[in-house]
């Protein structure tokens, strides 16, 4: 991979939201979502949130991969949880140069926009790591 990266996302695009999988909560996630729709953490949390002993994650809805994603993009967009706001300098993404090229066949924002220098990009890749270790510390 090369010492930068460009990306910006693409007015009306939504296809990293359409993939299958799951979105992933911190605890600052639920508070910062629970009251931008004005309900209590616990209120969001029994309605949108599943949790176990060691993630917390949004409720899958059928045919769906997240109820806050509409055909307008995502309805909580200010407020979205922290995977969301990290794609694609996920770890899984910046594993390889293959990886981020396989990646921006299916995310028309890889090579567009705003140049990141690849630190700024695996400092974020280290964020993820933290905030998800069951995801990523196996």
């Amino acid at each position: 991979m090369g010492r930068a990266l460009r990306f910006r996302c693409q007015p009306g695009c939504i296809r990293c939201c359409d993939n299958k999988g799951f979105v992933y909560l911190t605890e600052a996630d639920l508070i910062r979502i629970a009251g931008a729709l004005k309900l209590t953490p616990a209120q969001f949390e029994s309605h949108y949130v599943y949790r176990t002993r060691r993630t917390l994650r949004l409720r899958s809805p059928r045919r769906r991969n997240c109820q806050f994603l509409t055909s307008n993009g995502c309805s909580i967009h200010p407020v979205k949880p922290e995977q969301c706001r990290a794609y694609p300098f996920w770890p899984e993404i910046l594993a390889s140069h293959d990886r981020w090229l396989a990646e921006s066949a299916a995310c028309p924002g890889i090579g567009m926009g705003h140049l990141y220098q690849i630190e700024t990009a695996l400092d974020t890749a280290a964020r993820m790591n933290d905030l998800y270790p069951w995801q990523y510390s196996r």
